[in-house]
Order: structure tokens, then sequence, then C-alpha cells
């Protein structure tokens, strides 16, 4: 990618990310986030990855936003804190 490329520094989810993981029952890992979305088809998605989005040295693309979405079982909306409330349903074991 070109420098500068982007508009905007960062991404609008990194803080929303970590929160998600921390909300969930119990506390999910960038690991098993990242085996979460794989199992939902999205096989390039690693730990290293999450944990660039979490520190905000990666963007993400709208497909990716809604994925996480999915996997922390959050609104895209809450993701990218346009909304404050969050309802996550409990995690199966």
């Amino acid at each position: 990618m070109a420098k500068g490329m982007f508009i905007i520094q960062g991404n609008l989810c990194s803080e929303r990310v970590r929160i998600g993981r921390a909300l969930q029952s119990p506390p999910m890992t960038q690991e098993d986030l990242a085996r979460k979305i794989q199992l939902m088809g999205e096989e390039d998605m690693t730990k290293l990855i999450i944990s660039r989005i979490e520190k905000n040295q990666r963007h993400v693309c709208d497909a990716e936003l809604r994925v996480l979405a999915k996997a922390l079982g959050v609104s895209m909306e809450w993701l990218v804190g346009d909304s404050d409330e969050v309802s996550i349903p409990p995690t199966k074991k």
C-alpha cells in the first residue's frame, strides 16, 4: 500500500475489537477470535492481524469489519463507535 493512501490514520474499531473480546464469557483471546473468524471462512485472519488491528497499525476493510462484528456478536455500528448499546450473547462451549 502506498504511504498516504488513506486520509484517516488507523481505524475506527481498534479499541472496540479489544473490548468486544474482553466482554465475551469467558474472555476471548486474539487467537480465539482469529480461529473463530477462520472457521467462518476467512482463512487469512490471524492472531497477528487481530493484534495489528487492535494496536491501530492496520486498516480494516468493510468485509473484515462485518466478520469481526459477527464473530464478536456485536453490531458494526457498535464496533466503529456509532452506538454505545452492546448486547453480547453468551459464548457457546
